[in-house]
């Protein structure tokens, strides 16, 4: 439970060992490089704006390299597992980073040629969908022995096209002869028709050709879209060899791409590569520079300084210095905790770092965050599942992202709690022990609780969860009573921590002293009356102490008594945040109930039909339902425990607003490689 100190660090070097500093840091990954607070003069400089040009260029070279790979991936199988995704980045090491600038400019171009091959091949793919589309308008054409372009001889005008819906020669005799009556002798001929159109082939003498063409456009006729000098079958058999041409054409191109899979790696590098390179020319901009020097200003763990200056000197000639940060300032943030506490580091970031003043609550928020989780899913063989799938993963895959390693040892002890839970409330898959014994075995061997069934005794099981509640709320009330009184604000301390600490607890103790109350709740003992009495007056100082000071704010006496009454108002708040741990007796009975109802389904199909065909039928719905109740009742722990500790816990104590410690690091940056500096131990 620890924030990691930081010293801020300067470093001054000489601007030819600029590029290999920079590198060095990066590889290293230990500082956070930061804008400087001075302003540029005549000697010292901000940035560089000639270096976007180059952050361009690497930033184009990027999205070459990621381009080829997806097309790479698409076009050629890679056998991977599917927990392939947790194997995390491949290691590489400064040596192959340096001499991968060899082969850059080669692997760039290899980028660009699969592109290219790629755009070759969708082009021919769109030309083929508009061969095909020609294709289809030439079918009705099929019988015409004439080119759809021709116009007719010396003597004669020829007109061919289509006429909207399906028309009969005898109804087109009758247009030509109502609409052209002087149009002299035509013949017509219909090539095809369809409820949809009517493809038509008229011919008359070449002097009546306006009369004619007029008759025709007063039936709705139209030339067909697409024009030929072979007639349509002719013409059909070209495009269909045009078709397979780029077909061919698409597979040549394929091959070649291919060919280039055994460049994935070096495409995987060149991502990684130049994305160093950008982020480290984004830092240069953030330097201050003169004509031969440089300064870098930035943030540092306080335990790396030994070290990084001393590998600092050892490898250029640079100066650096650490300092504390200055008060006005706040340095960013840096947890630091072990297995047990680290998973909780992602769920505190996924609300806010802590802020000036507050501590690390990770370790805290482990104990009832895996508490309280294990009591939410309360199964032991769902618990046992969850710890042998992370563990399994674990091992197997020991350098993924230590992201996702947090995630899997979180699951990996909620997983011990929810089986520690499952024993003590005698739920393994439910009631699944006593069901098989009696649908297979006629016996009554049944998994008896350690504890009690909450199924039977529900009561019991909430006033356990409010007791957690309390607890847990209580706990937030005394991490806010350390800070303040590490911080020297001891009124605060009594204020806001105390008080109310008398209230909520007098206001416990004086409900326990009820026999009503505690033979409501199933209570099997009562304080005494002068224990009641006492709290009861204790209650009393807290509420007064809160409505004197909780508006001690305000100068004005009468506000400072309304905020006051305001404030005890906020016990009510507290009420609520009791109420709100009833979430673990609701989705500790749904996670028991429902296991019980695909028990007895199974039970019920299974044990009808008997034998082995029953026993079949038994296990598929078994599995079938409870990996459906652990995946939808985890989803359901998870969400709900963070909300008790974002909600209710961190209520009593907690602001945040920490900025996150990003380190000028290649990690950050990379997607395929993780680049180590190697360091001498």
């Amino acid at each position: 439970m620890a924030i990691e100190q930081m010293k801020c660090i300067r470093l001054c070097g000489l601007k030819k060992d600029r590029k290999k500093i920079l590198e060095w840091l990066q590889l290293r990954g230990d500082v956070e490089v930061m804008k400087p607070a001075l302003h540029k003069d005549s000697i010292f400089k901000k940035g560089n704006p000639d270096l976007e040009g180059q952050r361009s260029t690497f930033s184009q070279n990027i999205k070459y390299a990621d381009d080829a790979l997806k097309i790479l991936n698409a076009e050629t199988s890679v056998k991977r597992s599917p927990f392939s995704s947790l194997d995390g980045k491949k290691e590489a090491t400064a040596k192959q980073y340096e001499s991968f600038s060899a082969k850059h400019d080669r692997t760039v171009e290899t980028a660009k040629r699969i592109k290219f091959l790629e755009d070759e091949t969708a082009q021919a793919n769109a030309d083929i969908l508009k061969i095909e589309v020609q294709l289809e308008a030439l079918k009705p054409w099929f019988t015409l022995d004439v080119p759809l372009d021709f116009q007719g001889t010396k003597s004669t005008a020829a007109f061919i096209g289509t006429m909207p819906n399906q028309w009969t020669y005898e109804r087109i005799a009758a247009l030509l002869a109502h609409n052209a009556p002087q149009g002299g002798p035509a013949e017509a001929e219909i090539i095809s028709s369809s409820p949809e159109q009517t493809c038509v082939f008229v011919l008359c003498e070449k002097e009546h050709r306006a009369e004619v063409e007029k008759a025709l456009a007063a039936g709705g006729f139209s030339h067909p879209p697409i024009h030929s000098e072979k007639p349509p079958k002719e013409q059909s058999s070209a495009l269909e060899r045009e078709i397979s041409a780029k077909k061919d054409f698409i597979l040549n191109k394929k091959s070649a791409i291919c060919e280039c899979a055994k460049f994935r790696s070096d495409l995987e590098f060149l991502a990684d590569y130049d994305s160093m390179r950008y982020e480290k020319y984004g830092v240069i901009n953030r330097l201050m520079q003169g004509k031969r020097t440089f300064f870098l200003f930035g943030y540092i763990p306080a335990d790396k300084t030994a070290s990084f200056g001393q590998e600092l000197s050892n490898k250029f000639d640079a100066a650096v210095e650490f300092y504390d940060p200055p008060k006005q300032e706040e340095p960013p943030v840096l947890l630091k905790n072990n297995n047990f506490a680290s998973p909780m580091e992602s769920v505190l970031e996924a609300f806010s770092l802590p802020g000036i003043g507050e501590i690390d609550p990770s370790a805290i928020m482990a104990v009832f965050y895996y508490f309280l989780f294990g009591m939410m899913l309360g199964d032991a063989a769902y618990g046992i599942i969850m710890m042998a799938i992370t563990a399994v993963l674990m091992h197997k895959h020991k350098h993924m992202a230590e992201t996702m390693q947090r995630t899997l040892r979180m699951f990996f002890f909620c997983g011990i709690s929810t089986t520690f839970w499952g024993f003590m409330f005698g739920s393994f898959f439910g009631d699944a022990v006593g069901v098989i014994s009696k649908t297979f075995f006629n016996s009554s061997v049944a998994l008896p609780p350690i504890w009690f069934e909450p199924i039977n005794k529900p009561m019991k099981l909430l006033v356990f969860c409010f007791l957690v509640g309390l607890i847990h709320l209580f706990t937030g009330l005394g991490i806010n009573f350390y800070q303040s009184w590490k911080a020297k604000k001891y009124k605060d301390a009594i204020y806001d921590v105390v008080f109310w600490y008398m209230l909520v607890g007098g206001l416990v103790v004086l409900l326990l002293s009820i026999k009503s109350m505690t033979g409501t709740f199933g209570i099997s003992f009562t304080l005494p009356s002068s224990v009641g009495n006492a709290a009861g007056w204790i209650a009393a100082i807290g509420a007064i102490g809160i409505v004197l000071t909780g508006g001690r704010s305000s100068r004005n006496p009468f506000k400072r008594f309304l905020k006051g009454l305001y404030s005890l108002y906020n016990i009510t708040g507290y009420l609520s945040d009791v109420l709100s741990y009833s979430r673990l007796l609701a989705l500790g009975l749904a996670t028991s109930v429902i296991a019980s109802v695909v028990n007895k389904m199974a039970a019920m199909a299974g044990g009808g039909i008997g034998g082995f065909i029953g026993a079949i039928i038994f296990i598929v719905i078994f599995l079938v339902g409870h990996t459906m109740n652990i995946l939808i009742n985890m989803l359901g722990a998870y969400v709900h425990t963070n909300r008790l500790q974002y909600v209710e816990f961190f209520g009593k104590f907690y602001s945040g607003g920490g900025e996150k410690f990003t380190p000028f690091s290649a990690d950050c940056s990379t997607k395929y490689y993780q680049f180590k500096e190697e360091r001498k131990s």
